[in-house]
């Protein structure tokens, strides 16, 4: 897995500086992967049903 700043931010860094923050945000991280391919395979649908009015 890559890890982006925002996640070692939030899984390193914010957990010292404000542990209940923390774990908010990381519930809503956790939420957000667990949809993005959901939110990716309807990305793809919208775009070939516009290709699909287009011809």
């Amino acid at each position: 897995m890559k890890v982006t700043s925002v996640h070692k931010d939030v899984s390193e860094r914010l957990i010292k500086i404000n542990p209940s923050l923390a774990k908010e945000v990381r519930i809503i991280l956790d939420e957000n992967k667990a949809e993005r391919h959901i939110r990716g395979g309807l990305a793809t649908k919208e775009k070939y049903e516009k290709i699909r009015i287009k011809i």
